[in-house]
């Protein structure tokens, strides 16, 4: 089993050892695939495990390497959210419906990591169809956390937050909602972006709702991130929503300073209910963003309670991609998921106009504030990780979400550690900037996570913590 040092080598640090002839993609390759066999049998992080295509994959990155042209990606290993199609490899959205479907296609942002010389070591657990929630019934067992597997590792992109964390792949690529790429990365301690809206394709991806729907990637650093995006971004004819804007490079400002940017706080709404060691987290993320020079001030956002809206939405949209399913197939669902999908078919056409109006009228406010600061900083979740115990009730409330602006907005939004509760589990700082400005967020992420140490923690897998429901 490959051990600690390269299971939690950045991608940047993987690149290096390739190319200086220290390390084989597939001697890599091999490794990775005894630590999954090894650890994931406790986790459930993986759905599906593409060995034969891994170690493909990795001697094309060798031939690479040979050749004197790698990329930054060459013979790095990592795993798709099972939303992504992948051609000839089954994709099941975590649900019963979908669990033999094979494509012949793979996802726009499958299709761009392959070029990019990635090697795909499989599919990661999804929540049934992205929903956020893993209700029971689901055919699929839910992805455990590795920092204590009583405690959700978030949703819906569980498995990529959990493989992640646990030292299985060194990228993933998640969705994101309401808070799927963040969530998971708050709760794992790993480090997620939802980019803005248009900036990374969605198509070949399952839908959720057309409107709400991201993607993006995961990683344990903010560098790494930047790096997948950079591979991701661009526009796509096959996705409606697919922008044009100019692609940057993501990593280009990391190292540059953020003395003099304007950081802004806003307070009402996202510290609403708000733990106390996440509040103190958060203070001390503040403290050492001012130490590095940036200028740090609370902010209102007017409207901002207008968020509310995105539930009646989300329920809309995706009641309508599956109301033909959930009419025809209703027990290929599970049946907590299918009552709350069928609650989309009780959103009127006066409410769903209503909700895009108030959304609208939120993503101006943020488009005002966002014209005096640069980043807006927030805690990413209100709360650590809850238990099994506390989700699996049918009853269990739909969380009011700090992430969910964000998708109403469409603005950029990281997810990065800052820090971790008197139990050992990972708390999270979310930043979120101006449209399809990711650099600067990522900036911003990338000199606070190098003036700390939280991202640098592992958690303790040997044996696994926790009891595993």
């Amino acid at each position: 089993m490959v051990g600690d040092e390269l299971a939690y080598a950045t991608i940047r640090e993987l690149g290096a050892r390739f190319r200086r002839r220290e390390l084989s993609p597939v001697e890599l390759v091999r490794a990775q695939l005894a630590r999954i066999e090894a650890l994931d049998p406790a986790l459930s992080a993986f759905v599906t495990l593409t060995a034969d295509q891994a170690l493909a994959d990795a001697r094309a990155a060798e031939a690479a390497l040979r050749r004197g042209d790698p990329g930054p990606l060459t013979g790095v290993p990592v795993a798709y959210k099972d939303l992504y199609a992948t051609r000839g490899v089954r994709t099941t959205a975590g649900s019963a419906l979908l669990a033999d479907w094979v494509p012949d296609h793979d996802a726009t942002c499958v299709a761009r990591l392959a070029r990019a010389g990635v090697v795909m070591l499989g599919k990661l657990i999804t929540h049934e169809f992205a929903f956020g929630i893993q209700f029971p019934g689901h055919r699929f067992r839910p992805a455990r956390n590795p920092w204590n597997a009583a405690h959700i590792p978030g949703g819906s992109s569980s498995g990529s937050g959990a493989a992640l964390a646990a030292g299985l792949v060194a990228g993933s690529l998640g969705s994101d909602t309401g808070g799927s790429i963040r969530g998971p990365a708050a709760f794992c301690g790993v480090v997620g972006l939802k980019p803005t809206y248009g900036r990374a394709s969605r198509a070949g991806v399952v839908t959720l709702s057309w409107t709400l729907d991201h993607t993006g990637p995961m990683a344990r650093t903010v560098e790494d991130v930047a790096l997948l995006l950079g591979a991701l971004a661009g526009h796509d004819p096959a996705d409606p929503a697919s922008s044009r804007a100019p692609v940057a490079d993501y990593t280009a400002g990391l190292g540059q300073p953020v003395r003099g940017l304007r950081i802004g706080v806003p307070r009402d709404y996202f510290h609403d209910g708000l733990d106390p060691e996440v509040a103190r987290a958060f203070e001390e993320a503040l403290a050492a963003l001012r130490g590095l020079g940036a200028l740090v001030e609370d902010v209102e956002i007017p409207h901002i309670w207008d968020a509310w809206a995105f539930m009646a939405i989300m329920l809309a949209e995706a009641f309508a991609y599956h109301e033909r399913d959930l009419r025809e197939r209703p027990g290929l669902y599970g049946e907590v998921l299918r009552e709350k999908m069928l609650a989309g078919a009780l959103v009127s056409a006066s409410e769903y106009v209503q909700a895009q109006r108030l959304r609208a009228r939120l993503a101006g406010a943020m488009a005002a504030v966002l014209r005096r600061v640069d980043v807006l900083a927030t805690p990413t979740t209100p709360k650590p990780a809850p238990t099994f115990a506390t989700v699996h009730d049918p009853d269990f409330p739909f969380a009011r979400s700090n992430m969910a602006p964000f998708n109403m907005s469409g603005l950029p939004a990281l997810a990065l550690p800052c820090g971790f509760s008197a139990s050992g589990l990972p708390l999270s700082l979310q930043l979120a900037g101006r449209p399809f400005d990711e650099t600067t967020v990522l900036r911003v992420g990338h000199a606070y996570e190098q003036a700390t140490a939280w991202h640098r923690r592992r958690p303790p897998l040997t044996p696994l913590t926790g009891a595993i429901p």
